[in-house]
């Protein structure tokens, strides 16, 4: 009864203000005494809005206002917008919508307020009879059991299409009239770090960072932690981004569409201080964040199928208005995950620098170090493999840069888990394998510099894999000189059968002295596809082409690393070797925990799954593809000298042959085997019961993979470069 007093007292207050004399002024005047009236009249409170005059009414006072506007032009506020404010009414129409009376009264108020604001031209919000019940309107908004989404959704779209307009008023829609504008230490210290990635650093930083890529866990997570204690966000929780992130839960299409296109309204302002308004007066970075995690937990992980969330491919945030319910549940979680996924790695595309930063910094602490992290260091399998696949498949969809960097610093400047992953690339369970693996490829597919230097170029940067010169010279017998002078004795290394393309029967040529030249490129494909002994070769049992068949293939890989790392400023010679000591004692070298995985599993390739196999030797094409010198040197080139304890793939390769031809003593009628092993991964042959059908995938793998390596060379090094 209290309530329905105010309101009746207001309404008579509103009927003794005095009427103009104008006949325009007159007419909305009498439009809206006669809303007045009902409430006073009428006492059948049951009576739906919509069977009242009340709805016409509203529209009439919106076209007098819209028409009186027109007629005198936008600079000049005519007699009825002046009256409206001046005895409150849009205060009033909230105060009738919060009471919902007659029922459905709050969709017309939120009606006439979306009208009202989309139709009029000329600038409202920073008024005070206009903000104060527009704020309170929206708190009205995604209340729980609400029936008017749909109405809700509209205003607030209205209401982030005129701050699109006018930037300024962003602060009367917030509520944030009583802070100042005012740079954080926080937001500059932020937005330096971000922005240093573009610029080039002084040759003092740049040395320290090229010394050590890899930051310590505490360094990583402490800019997120700094933040979040000296940002005090002032917004409260029934404010317009609460509640535009409560209708993108809706059950209707319709309301979700209008609330994601209102926030990305509001993270896509430019101008002004709006950035930094929403970045560190608001909490939208953590209530985008919490709503990813949201959706995360209600992944049911101990159904989902890894495979299927590995290769999940790309979801338009928007497709998710015009697709059907799946059958499934656990795929319709997935979907939304993924969607809102690509929601905001396209928010932050659009937003300005600090509020992507924010934004992705929210991701990182909310998403990545609360929830993932501990499930990447479960001690269930089947945590740790789902976990892994749902990375796997976010860093390849992830095309955001400053999103890009979070997870980067998470992956790999986390010191313990970046050691824990790359170990998982030689895990017991070969599927944590491939997902490791399949990770780490998607990983060197990113435009991020940092990847491959943490990854591999910091641990070759001192060269000290090559064997010193002072001993270069007198021990001529290093691990690869030695594999190879073993496997050229070997009687199964060489035939009398039909060579491939490049390779003679008889052996290569002496390699050159340590040091010096590296060989022809000629010689380089020679000598990877004379790895495989004639005996153990199928391609041409089926008349598969050489390396040559993977030259087109080669040269669109080479391509791709070409072009991501064009503005990575990679140095174009060899920098100089420091193997060995001023005593002259050599230095101990260690490939780095990734080459060491690859290269251990690589030894392993005869007795190891074909999809892994197939897995790894993508992931070792990918790395020898990129055109990087020391990349080059290591991977590529079959003449340098390795010091002691020294391996390169090269080294590993022969190794791997030399095994072989002992493993191949023990399997009879091995030329038929091969070509019925050939067969059935070609479909030909769907006989499945062959022995041995491990070693003989793996020999088929091997002997492709020399020749992927061999076209790479080609490609890399044309055939006339010397």
């Amino acid at each position: 009864m209290e309530t329905f007093s105010k309101i009746t007292s207001m309404l008579l207050h509103a009927l003794e203000t005095r009427e103009p004399t104008v006949d325009l002024l007159n007419s909305f005047v009498d439009h809206w005494k006669s809303i007045t009236n009902y409430y006073i009249e009428t006492t059948d409170d049951s009576r739906p809005v919509k069977q009242t005059e009340i709805p016409w009414r509203l529209k009439q006072m919106l076209d007098i206002l819209v028409y009186e506007e027109k007629q005198q032009g936008v600079e000049e506020t005519g007699s009825c917008l002046e009256y409206l404010l001046q005895h409150k009414l849009l205060e009033t129409l909230c105060t009738l919508g919060k009471a919902q009376y007659p029922p459905g009264m709050c969709q017309q108020v939120l009606l006439f307020f979306s009208k009202f604001l989309s139709q009029m031209q000329k600038s409202l919000l920073q008024l005070i009879n206009v903000y104060r019940p527009l704020q309170k309107l929206i708190r009205l908004c995604a209340l729980p059991g609400s029936k008017s989404e749909k109405e809700e959704a509209q205003f607030l779209l209205v209401v982030c299409s005129r701050v699109k307009q006018d930037p300024y008023v962003l602060r009367y829609v917030l509520e944030l009239l009583d802070q100042p504008a005012v740079r954080t230490p926080t937001s500059d210290q932020s937005q330096a770090s971000n922005h240093g990635a573009e610029s080039p650093l002084p040759s003092s930083q740049s040395d320290s960072c090229a010394s050590s890529p890899v930051q310590s866990e505490d360094s990583t997570c402490s800019p997120v932690q700094s933040e979040a204690s000296n940002c005090s966000p002032v917004q409260s929780e029934s404010g317009l981004l609460s509640c535009l992130l409560q209708l993108t839960k809706s059950q209707r299409g319709s309301v979700c569409l209008k609330a994601y296109q209102s926030l990305l309204l509001l993270a896509g302002l430019q101008s002004g201080s709006s950035g930094e308004i929403l970045a560190h007066q608001t909490q939208l970075g953590e209530l985008l964040a919490g709503r990813l995690v949201e959706l995360y937990s209600l992944l049911p992980l101990e159904s989902l199928d890894p495979t299927e969330l590995q290769s999940w491919p790309h979801t338009a945030w928007s497709s998710q208005f015009s697709r059907c319910s799946s059958e499934s549940p656990a795929a319709d979680h997935m979907t939304n995950f993924f969607c809102w996924l690509d929601f905001l790695d396209h928010l932050m595309r659009e937003a300005p620098q600090v509020l992507a930063v924010q934004v992705a910094r929210s991701i990182h602490q909310c998403w990545l170090v609360d929830v993932v992290q501990p499930q990447l260091q479960n001690t269930c399998e089947q945590v740790v493999l789902l976990s892994s696949s749902v990375l796997c498949a976010s860093v390849r969809l992830v095309q955001s840069v400053n999103l890009l960097d979070q997870l980067i610093s998470f992956l790999l400047r986390t010191n313990t888990l970046t050691h824990l992953l790359l170990q998982r690339c030689d895990h017991i369970s070969d599927q944590i394998s491939m997902v490791s693996l399949s990770l780490v490829e998607e990983l060197l597919q990113k435009p991020h510099r940092d990847i491959l230097d943490t990854l591999v170029l910091r641990n070759l940067q001192s060269r000290s894999y090559l064997s010193p010169p002072a001993t270069g010279q007198d021990d001529r017998h290093t691990e690869s000189n030695e594999d190879s002078d073993d496997l050229e004795e070997d009687l199964f290394f060489f035939s009398d059968g039909q060579p491939p393309p490049l390779c003679s029967s008889s052996p290569p040529p002496p390699p050159p002295p340590p040091f010096s030249a590296h060989g022809s490129a000629a010689d380089v494909v020679n000598s990877f596809l004379c790895l495989v002994p004639v005996q153990v070769r199928s391609a041409q049992l089926l008349q598969e082409g050489g390396y040559e068949s993977y030259v087109h293939d080669a040269h669109t890989l080479v391509t791709e690393c070409q072009t991501l790392s064009q503005s990575w400023d990679w140095p174009l010679s060899l920098p100089p070797s420091s193997s060995s000591s001023s005593s002259g004692e050599e230095s101990d070298f260690f490939e780095g925990q990734l080459l060491k995985v690859l290269f251990d599993r690589l030894g392993r390739i005869l007795e190891q799954p074909y999809e892994l196999n197939l897995k790894l030797t993508a992931v070792l094409s990918r790395l020898s593809s990129f055109d990087h010198v020391l990349l080059h040197e290591y991977l590529l080139n079959p003449y340098i000298h390795l010091s002691h304890g020294s391996r390169s793939l090269f080294s590993v390769l022969i190794r791997v042959i030399g095994e072989l031809m002992q493993r191949i003593q023990h399997v009879s009628n091995l030329t038929d085997k091969l070509l019925d092993t050939r067969r059935h991964l070609l479909g030909l042959n769907h006989n499945t019961g062959l022995e041995h059908l491990t070693l003989l995938r793996g020999v088929i793998v091997l002997e492709e993979f020399c020749k992927e390596l061999a076209a790479i060379v080609f490609v890399k090094l044309p055939l006339d470069q010397h």
